[in-house]
């Protein structure tokens, strides 16, 4: 496992991601059992197995870790197939976070006294940011007005409003934080999903939002739907999240159901 762990790392993959294989793949030891010998069809009785327990999302990340164990033991050969599934671009109404709820949110930190999770709540719906990139909102950085994000041998750029800006430099300023990370922890590390997720959850209460919708990444949907509904710039979308493909930055953008069923009652003209 040490020996995947250093691969894994060397292939840049993120910490989280590693941390993710290696917890997956204690599953298929587990599943394996005193028996550790492998073949196509205890990797497909292993599927049959996840299916049985998991949701398809979940036996797919579990498959994707196993593969690349796989590859990495030279067993290309054994690879399995992911669980084919139909995609939904209808955005489910109970995970939609609205304006309104975000704005409660926020409000709900400050209340609170939580004035460092309510700007993180604020910095990441108002630039469309990955909660990964948090780290990456220096002091120095956010002086310049931009961000500069290497990550995974890529690089891109986020823009700051001038709003959030002034706002991340005085809460800067009031911590007496003159250089390096704004968002860290009491212990000094950079914030990252799950301790800023535990923190949102506490709030769905004094929010009234319910606890489906409360989720970093959320935040990143709702920037990408208003910038979407505000601009109609798929492509411009796509640069400003970081996508290489327009068809991810389309899932970002969906509607709900019901705002398709409303668009589809008024289409009175073919009716008889």
């Amino acid at each position: 496992m040490v020996e995947f762990e250093k691969y894994l790392y060397e292939r840049e993959n993120a910490g989280a991601t590693i941390r993710k294989y290696l917890t997956d793949l204690k599953c298929f030891f587990k599943f394996l059992g005193e028996k550790t010998e492998i073949d196509k069809g205890r990797l497909l009785a292993y599927k049959e197995w996840l299916i049985e327990h998991y949701t398809v999302n979940s036996v797919n990340s579990m498959l994707a870790a196993l593969n690349q164990f796989l590859t990495f033991c030279g067993y290309c050969e054994l690879k399995i197939r992911r669980v084919k599934t139909q995609k939904n671009l209808f955005l489910q109404e109970e995970k939609e976070l609205t304006c309104q709820e975000y704005k409660r949110l926020v409000k709900a930190a400050r209340a609170e006294g939580k004035s460092q999770l309510a700007l993180c709540i604020e910095t990441i719906a108002v630039t469309g940011i990955r909660v990964s990139e948090l780290k990456y909102f220096t002091v120095e950085q956010v002086k310049k007005g931009r961000i500069e994000v290497h990550n995974k041998g890529k690089y891109r750029r986020i823009f700051l409003t001038a709003s959030i800006r002034k706002k991340l430099l005085m809460f800067a300023s009031a911590r007496k934080i003159r250089s390096g990370c704004i968002f860290v922890t009491k212990s000094g590390q950079p914030k990252d999903r799950s301790n800023l997720w535990s923190e949102m959850k506490a709030l769905k209460k004094k929010a009234g939002v319910s606890g489906e919708k409360i989720f970093p990444h959320n935040l990143r949907h709702l920037f990408a739907r208003v910038y979407y509904q505000t601009t109609q710039d798929l492509t411009g979308l796509a640069d400003v999240l970081g996508h290489s493909s327009l068809n991810v930055t389309r899932i970002y953008t969906s509607n709900t159901g019901e705002i398709y069923q409303r668009q589809l009652n008024r289409m009175t003209i073919l009716q008889m």
